[in-house]
């Protein structure tokens, strides 16, 4: 009889725990807002994910244009780059912008979408579809950003184009095929090695038709993303901070007037955890305080 009454009042605990986590409001971020648009380029469903800085709705600032950070893989890179503005921009330690999360496509595989819509060229030796980042990018300058940019003050020629690893790749592909889309990037670990260092080639097609090209772009990966084998904190193939400073290296040589490069490595981090240092160092260098 113990064991029945123990055994009943632990389902009781249980039913009521669950029933009072379900009665619980959900978490909710100031100043957000979600917007979900069905592709006319591809029919796929994505959500945009906007929260707008302090100062938005003070009346003092009704006629003021914000610069614009677009994050790719922004299931994960929306929440970081809110927490952090969070404190910085109510101490005024950045100027003020607005952030608009690019999530993976609904209702999909979130590794699938994005090894889809953010790789340039199509691997047949990956697990899914890839190269889809002409149709993704598409979507982006025909669909989403007009969208953002007529419901929300955003100043297009401040526009910043934020992405981790594939995403990395992703705005390099977009700097070296249509640069006129954005005027700044932040890129932490760019998967530079993808189809065989296929964006090396883009780069020095690039320069062979441009004298200039326009842009603020930030790259850092991080310290243990070199390649020392035997060593398992480190890669042990692919070293993708050295990738990084060869690419850095040839974009500064054609001396561009228009081109700023900041080349960094993020001391102590991995493939999975450069992104919010190398967020925090390319805002800070990108939109430092008034």
């Amino acid at each position: 009889m113990r064991f029945v009454w123990f055994l009943t009042a632990a389902l009781l605990f249980t039913v009521q725990g669950a029933a009072a986590q379900e009665s619980l409001p959900a978490y909710q971020v100031e100043r957000t807002s979600v917007h979900t648009v069905t592709s006319a380029q591809n029919g796929r469903t994505y959500d945009l994910y906007v929260k707008l800085p302090p100062g938005y709705a003070d009346p003092k600032n009704v006629g003021r244009r914000y610069g614009v950070l677009y994050l790719t893989d922004g299931d994960y890179t929306f929440q970081v780059a809110s927490g952090i503005t969070r404190l910085a921009h109510s101490q005024k330690r950045l100027d003020e912008f607005i952030l608009v999360g690019l999530p993976t496509a609904k209702g999909e595989n979130g590794m699938e979408s994005r090894r889809r819509d953010l790789t340039p060229w199509a691997d047949p030796d990956l697990p899914s579809p890839s190269g889809g980042a002409q149709a993704y990018l598409d979507f982006l300058v025909k669909e989403a950003m007009p969208l953002v940019e007529k419901t929300y003050r955003i100043d297009p020629a401040r526009r910043t184009l934020v992405g981790q690893s594939y995403g990395g790749l992703f705005g390099l592909w977009v700097l070296f095929t249509q640069p006129q889309h954005f005027s700044s990037y932040i890129l932490t670990s760019p998967s530079i090695w993808y189809k065989d260092y296929a964006l090396r080639t883009l780069e020095a097609d690039y320069a062979k038709g441009h004298k200039d090209l326009r842009a603020s772009v930030y790259m850092t990966t991080g310290s243990f993303e070199a390649a020392k084998p035997g060593d398992k904190r480190y890669n042990q193939r692919r070293d993708m901070v050295a990738d990084q400073q060869d690419m850095a290296k040839h974009l500064r040589a054609r001396k561009y007037p228009g081109l700023q490069v900041m080349s960094e490595v993020s001391q102590g981090t991995y493939h999975e955890t450069t992104f919010p240092v190398g967020l925090i160092q390319g805002m800070q260098w990108l939109y430092p305080a008034p």
